[in-house]
This record gives C-alpha cells, structure tokens and sequence, in this order.
C-alpha cells in the first residue's frame, strides 16, 4: 500500500499518457500490483481509460 501511494503519480503518468494498463504500470515500475487498490469507475473516468 505504501508504494501504491508513493507511486501513484507516475502510475496515473503512465497509464494517461501512454495507455498503460494499471497492472502494466505497475509491472514497468517494479511494483506488486496484487498489492494495489482496484481504481472506482470515477478515478478511471478521471484519466480518461473508461470505455463508455
């Protein structure tokens, strides 16, 4: 959890501007992604990732 909030900048970076997944985020930052909060449907509505 602590790398979750430590990194979560660069994960939102990562997955707004290069479309990453947050499991593949988190795998390019050497992260334990089974470790991450699941994103609310408005976080993801927030970076823009939601399919609707």
């Amino acid at each position: 959890m602590a790398d979750q909030e430590k990194y979560q900048v660069a994960i939102d970076i990562l997955r707004c501007h290069l479309g990453m997944t947050a499991d593949e985020a988190h795998k390019e930052l050497g992260l334990d992604s089974s470790s991450s909060e699941p994103m609310t449907s408005t976080q993801e509505a927030l970076i823009g990732l939601t399919q609707d």
